[in-house]
Order: structure tokens, then sequence, then C-alpha cells
């Protein structure tokens, strides 16, 4: 697995930070048009498929499940990693008093806890992401493929930023539900001053205070947070890899080695991190003060907050999840590569709509 990562690095066209990026001129036998083909779709971090190294089918049980590993490893790893920027972020959102912006909020973090306060909450985030990963890819796959088959091959090719977002946001209502309890623990570990040091000692507090509504009551504002961001995930990043291979990258897609595709996946990402940070800010604010309140409600909470109260900590949410949106699809790609997932080329307009249009 790790050999794809590898090669991938050697054939960064980074080599240094002072390297200007750009992609290998194209080999003089290719016949491809180097210009885009009108109403082709660039579909996420794709690299020419080879049936032949395929280990499943695809739309396989298998296939699904495998592309579920491949979001709990993007999802569990890349969450884990921001846990000291999201920890902080959840401070500024419901104690803007004590910390008034990023840097002033690690400053205090770390003089009252040390530098140890600011992995707190990393065994949650571990657990409830993976879970949410799994469910995020894999249920996205799956929904992708059956609600194709629902609409028929030349509705789903018209339609495909609709399937796209339709797919995505069926994912995400259970993603979230998995997701809940543990980000009902995480906040309270991080936002609640000695509440509890660990997920062990939160989960028969927060049981014994509140019962089961402790860990779920904070689940539709987390839908309202997570829907629209998986939706503008999706959505925007297919859009943003299309507009950078028409714009920015001098050759077309197939002609980029796979280290240069993943370059432009990483930048994609970014990018649709921060519309997705943006989108789903004012939710996310929500619910950390949700669930660092006991007995609050979401309306209550969004009233108490106001407009501008529910925008504090936007900056270093659309750091940690520009970061973390780009991340998410370097490393899902990357394991698809390395597991051998098969990975359907652009679609490609069908026979029969061709037909009918001459």
């Amino acid at each position: 697995m790790f050999s794809s990562f590898f090669e991938t690095a050697k054939n960064s066209p980074f080599r240094t930070p002072f390297t200007a990026a750009q992609c290998q001129g194209a080999v003089a036998t290719n016949l491809a048009d180097p210009q885009p083909v009108e109403g082709r779709e660039i579909s996420a971090a794709a690299t020419p498929v080879s049936n032949s190294n395929d280990s499943c089918e695809f739309g396989s049980n298998k296939y699904f499940a495998l592309c579920g590993i491949g979001g709990i490893l993007s999802c569990g790893t890349t969450h884990t990693f921001v846990v000291p920027l999201d920890l902080v972020k959840c401070r500024l959102q419901v104690d803007s008093a004590k910390y008034k912006n990023l840097v002033h909020g690690f400053k205090v973090t770390v003089a009252e806890e040390g530098a140890r306060g600011l992995a707190k909450g990393w065994f949650p985030t571990l657990l409830g992401y993976s879970a949410q990963g799994l469910c995020k890819f894999g249920l996205y796959e799956l929904f992708k493929v059956k609600y194709s088959e629902i609409i028929g091959e030349e509705n789903a090719y018209l339609y495909r930023t609709s399937l796209y977002l339709a797919a995505s946001a069926s994912a995400e209502f259970f993603a979230d539900i998995a997701l809940c309890p543990f980000e009902a623990a995480k906040v309270r570990i991080q936002t609640v001053p000695g509440f509890a040091n660990n997920f062990r000692e939160a989960v028969p507090k927060m049981l014994k205070d509140e019962g089961i509504n402790a860990f779920y009551k904070g689940l539709v504002p987390l839908w309202m947070r997570q829907i629209p961001y998986t939706m503008m995930k999706f959505a925007c990043f297919e859009r943003t890899v299309e507009l950078l291979y028409k714009y920015v990258v001098p050759k077309p897609r197939a002609d980029c080695t796979k280290g240069e595709q993943l370059i432009v996946t990483f930048a994609a990402g970014y990018i649709a991190g921060v519309f997705c940070a943006v989108v789903s800010h004012p939710a996310d604010v929500v619910v950390s003060k949700l669930n660092q309140s006991k007995g609050a409600s979401a309306l209550g909470v969004a009233k108490s907050l106001g407009f501008a109260g529910m925008w504090n900590g936007l900056t270093p949410r659309i750091i940690m999840i520009g970061t973390l949106t780009a991340l998410q699809w370097f490393i899902y790609d990357g394991v698809k590569v390395a597991l051998g997932i098969p990975r359907p080329p652009p679609p490609e307009m069908p026979a029969s709509l061709k037909a009918k249009q001459h």
C-alpha cells in the first residue's frame, strides 16, 4: 500500500518548496486533443483504469466495502491530525470572551493545560470520524450506483451533478447518526473545564446527567452542518477539478502522472473545503454550544448567539476544513490506487442520447 504513496511522492511535480508546478510534456505519440472535450465530466481524482489490476468488480459488495475502508482511513486520520486546531476552534465558539482569537486560544490552552491539553478529545474524534468516513464514502458510492440505476443511464448523465448531490446527502444522513455520540463526548471534553479528561470518563458522566439524549441531542444541528457541507464537498470538488484541468493544467488529465493528478486533487479539495466551511459554519457553532450546555435546545442556542455570534471561529475552521478536505480526497484516492479499487473513467454521453441529438 505504502509503495503507491512513495511512487506518488517520487512523481510529484513539487520537487522542492521553490519548484514551479507544471505537468511534464505530453508524449509525442499521444494523439489526444489537449483541449477539454465539451460536456466531459472530470471524475474525482481519477486516473486511467486498468481492469487487470482491479481487486474487485465495480458496484459489487466488496467494492463498496473497500470504499468504506478508504473512507475510514481518509476521515479518521485527518480529523485526528487536526484535533489541536479543532479544540481551539470549539473553545472560540463557546467562550469568545476568554479565547480572543486563534493564536490567543492556543496560548491560553497551553498555559493552563500544557501541550498535552491540545490533544484533548483525540480518541472520540478518531472513533467518530472513522465511523462517519465509513458511511460517508462507502454509502456515497452505493447511493450513486443505485440512484443511477433508478433514473436510467441517460438521466444519470444529464443530471449527474444532481446525482452527486443526492447521493452525498443520503450518505451523510446515516454517517451523522454514527458520528453524533462521539462528537457530543468530544465537545464536552474539550469545552467544559474539569468535566472529563478522556472518553472513558466522559461517557458515564453524560449518561448519568442526561441519559442517552446527551449523545443525540445535537443530531439535528449536526445534520444541518454536515449535509450541506458534504453536498458542497462533492459537487464543488468535481467542478473545481474540471476547471483546474481546463484552465490551469497544461495538458489533458489522462497524460498526467499519478503524482500530478493527486496534486490537482489536493488543490481542488482545499478550494472546495473553503466553501464547505463557510456553508456549514453557523450550524457548527450551534452544535458546539449545544453540546457544551446541559438542557439547551438548538433554537434557543441560535437565538442567544445571534447572527454575528454564529460566525465565531470561522477563520480556524476554514483552515481546518480546507486542510481536511484536501487531505481526505488525497488519501481516499491513494487508498483506491493501493487496494486496486475500480475507478471508472469520466462519464460519457450514452450512445442512445447521442442518437437522439442527430
